[in-house]
């Protein structure tokens, strides 16, 4: 029997091309693991009006964690269009597999590590290396959402002012929420040797929600007086990000702001291609690349893999196989730097596959 259990959800488009080059990547590093298929994605709801079925995740239950690929999300106007005809009119309603699976399995931190590697040509700046804490479960994603504004909700001071047709978005912001994901991040610091944590909001404008978060955060760093602390708008931080990116260390914040922070730091290491994700509860997690399903690009093997396969490294780590974890990094980084084996993106014209091939050689 394998030592580990792992369900495998290539997901929509390009989402199979990736996760076939991140297995040829764990196969070299001979993983003692099954990986079990599990059904995720637009298909799924266009046949049965949920995107991620529960089969899926009984599938979950039963495994370790899951390296999932990509997704395809459209709009209400197309999901409802796409839906299957006998399914139409009855109450279904298209909802992001992802965030459903991070709130219904509480995979409460998105760890997202964001690093300039050596001859990376996309770098925007050589030696960054920063981790993003994201909060996965609460903030503007909890998925309460009005075409119009309830009645009842007129009762409540300063909703005189929104008109009646405005459709409507509530964020949920928990003190308990706040002071795991900023935890997480100390956590992470402490034993990862960084210095520093930055906590990032809109407490100047949004002040009853970022309050309860800051509260949090400065209640928390009060305890880990072995790593500095400090905060920022997330304007600001989008801007100070890109003048002095060496000046951050670990950031934690909200989940939207971390869905927009993550993926501008992401773009100064290379982009998506680079963009790697753990969705990590406290028994069970996901890893994922960044990027979304690209459509056009399903199926020709020409899209960039290192964000997947250094999402398996993240797995690994996880799964507490950290020399594995190592050797597969390390494979990467010098793939990177001898720059003979390119995707599109890089300027090269290699597939996806073969740079998969060109990491596990060196593995081998």
């Amino acid at each position: 029997m394998a030592k580990y259990r792992i369900a495998w959800m290539p997901g929509d488009g390009i989402g199979v091309d990736v996760m076939d080059a991140a297995r040829i990547v764990l196969d070299a590093i001979a993983l003692d693991a099954e990986y079990i298929p599990a059904d995720i994605g637009w298909k799924f709801w266009c046949r049965e009006g949920n995107p991620l079925p529960q089969r899926t995740l009984d599938v979950m239950k039963g495994t370790d964690c899951a390296l999932f690929g990509a997704i395809t999300s459209k709009g209400k106007d197309v999901a409802d269009k796409e839906l299957a005809p006998e399914l139409r009119g009855k109450g279904y309603s298209y909802r992001s597999p992802i965030v459903a699976m991070r709130q219904l399995l509480d995979l409460y931190i998105c760890l997202r590590p964001c690093k300039a590697y050596a001859g990376n040509p996309l770098n925007y700046r050589d030696g960054i290396d920063l981790v993003v804490f994201r909060e996965n479960t609460e903030g503007m994603y909890i998925g309460v959402e009005f075409e119009r504004v309830p009645e009842q909700f007129y009762a409540v001071k300063g909703m005189e002012k929104v008109p009646r047709d405005a459709a409507l978005s509530l964020r949920a912001i928990t003190p308990g929420g706040s002071e795991r994901i900023v935890r997480a991040a100390f956590e992470y610091a402490r034993q990862h040797g960084r210095k520093k944590v930055t906590a990032v909001h809109k407490g100047n404008v949004l002040r009853q929600t970022d309050g309860v978060f800051m509260a949090a955060a400065r209640k928390v760093a009060a305890e880990y007086p072995d790593v500095a602390f400090d905060d920022a708008n997330v304007d600001a931080m989008c801007m100070w990000l890109l003048k002095n990116p060496m000046n951050y260390d670990v950031i934690v914040t909200t989940n939207l702001f971390g869905d927009i922070v993550s993926d501008l730091c992401a773009q100064m290491v290379g982009g998506m291609g680079f963009g790697c994700s753990g969705n990590i509860g406290t028994s069970y997690a996901v890893f994922e690349p960044t990027h979304g399903s690209a459509p056009k690009y399903a199926g020709l093997y020409k899209v960039n893999p290192m964000a997947t396969i250094l999402a398996a490294r993240m797995m690994l780590e996880w799964l507490g196989e950290k020399e594995k974890a190592a050797q597969i990094e390390g494979a990467v980084a010098a793939v990177i730097a001898e720059g003979k084996v390119r995707t599109y993106d890089l300027g090269g014209d290699n597939t996806t596959l073969e740079v998969a091939e060109a990491i596990a050689a060196r593995l081998q």
